[in-house]
């Protein structure tokens, strides 16, 4: 790790080019939080944004670190180093780990594909192919060139959002897995989001304020005279019912009022519950998820089908980008864990620790520590163990630790032992044997 002084004179900026204390900006402030993400296209006016927000959720939940792995790429320990901070600590100045992994999952499914930006780094990524990355931020791409893309990113030291352009070695480019299902003109996602605007238009319609009346006139209007002596006579009846206080009119007694109490039926909310039906099967999701009462196997289909491809373009993505060949050599990688006990009932976890105890895949203080209880003084409790089979040396131990009183009786016998060896008188030799 580099000492402080050391970042501070080598370190990297993306709007400054160079070191971050050089400026100092001050404005009136916002009202709203500026970095936030936005849902474009009324996505956040519409049911979609609940679906947004569920698997962003879900996705931010799951541990991303980054790790050291063997030969097999199996997890051997932790990298303590800025990058691990990002996702376990912070990323940026406004975001925790959590609340980036959140905004990159909205925002690349909402755009269909996002840019992850280095924005403070230890040396100048531009002309360095090693660098370590101390923040960064979710850019919305606006420009594709063949070898940049044109970003837009919110700066934290004027809180405006700008735009950059950067070569694509230095930018993680996630897209999303379902591009074709969410984000095509004419994919699901798109056609149900259309069938629902057309429904909000119908709803705020209906919703205006009008009567819906039919005043029926006692003469024909087929010609241009009755029909403009009709026309005056509707407005008439309206300047009646919005200069009345309680909204009251007279009409003659040969005209007659027919009032419409519904809309013309549609099958517009028919089409958009089939399209959200499908959606959900292509997305590999379903209405329980939503409401709290999917089981287990419904939750594990969700995680396999739609969280682990979104998780695993994060992973691919990044370390694409800022992995070098000389670090993956050294078996420095970026991994995601999903916490498995956070499905099991209450009623199976005693059973399912037990067995992860007892086949030495867990340790007591493990499983203590994802229970939420404090670690165990007891020294087995951080050893892999068996605790239903003898083990040789707890049998040792015991024999260690036996009772003083029980140990000289024993060193007593083998006293006794070794005086009949010798020939010497017993305590079995009865007197007359001796006379």
């Amino acid at each position: 790790m580099p000492t402080f002084a050391e970042r501070v004179k080598n370190s990297w900026n993306a709007f400054l080019g160079r070191d971050t204390t050089v400026r100092s900006y001050y404005y009136n402030g916002f009202s709203s939080r500026p970095d936030r993400a936005r849902l474009s296209r009324g996505n956040d006016k519409s049911i979609i944004a609940s679906i947004y927000n569920q698997i962003a959720v879900d996705v931010a939940a799951i541990n991303f670190r980054h790790v050291r792995v063997d030969e097999e790429d199996y997890y051997v320990e932790d990298i303590k180093d800025s990058l691990n901070n990002i996702f376990k600590m912070n990323a940026n100045l406004d975001q925790t780990g959590r609340q980036f992994i959140q905004d990159l999952v909205i925002s690349m499914i909402d755009e269909g594909a996002v840019a992850i930006v280095p924005t403070d780094t230890s040396v100048n990524p531009l002309i360095n192919t090693a660098f370590d990355v101390y923040s960064c931020r979710v850019g919305k791409i606006v420009g594709w060139l063949p070898q940049q893309v044109v970003v837009e990113v919110y700066n934290e030291l004027t809180g405006k959002k700008e735009q950059l352009t950067l070569p694509k070695r230095i930018i993680p480019i996630v897209e999303n897995p379902f591009y074709m299902v969410m984000n095509e003109p004419n994919s699901t996602l798109q056609r149900l989001l259309r069938v629902l605007n057309q429904i909000d238009r119908l709803n705020e319609q209906n919703a205006a304020g009008k009567m819906d009346l039919i005043i029926q006139v006692p003469y024909s209007i087929k010609g241009q005279a009755r029909r403009n002596q009709a026309e005056d006579r509707r407005k008439e009846i309206e300047a009646q019912l919005t200069g009345s206080q309680y909204g009251i009119a007279y009409i003659d007694g040969t005209e007659r009022v027919i009032q419409l109490n519904r809309a013309v039926e549609n099958n517009l909310w028919n089409q958009a519950k089939d399209l959200q039906e499908e959606l959900y099967n292509q997305l590999g999701m379903a209405k329980s998820i939503f409401d709290g009462t999917a089981d287990e196997k419904t939750m594990l289909n969700y995680y396999n089908r739609t969280i682990d491809p979104i998780c695993t373009r994060i992973v691919e993505a990044i370390i694409y980008k800022w992995f070098t060949t000389t670090a993956i050599s050294q078996g420095q990688s970026l991994k995601y864990f999903r916490d498995p006990f956070k499905l099991v009932p209450v009623e199976q976890l005693a059973e399912i620790t037990d067995k992860f105890t007892r086949n030495e895949v867990l340790t007591k203080n493990e499983i203590r520590s994802i229970i939420g209880k404090k670690p165990s003084d007891d020294p087995k409790a951080d050893m892999l163990r068996n605790s239903n089979i003898n083990h040789p040396e707890d049998q040792m131990e015991a024999e260690a630790e036996m009772n003083p009183a029980m140990q000289n009786e024993q060193n007593f016998q083998n006293d006794d032992q070794q005086f009949d060896n010798s020939g010497s008188i017993t305590s079995d030799t009865k007197l007359t044997d001796l006379l």
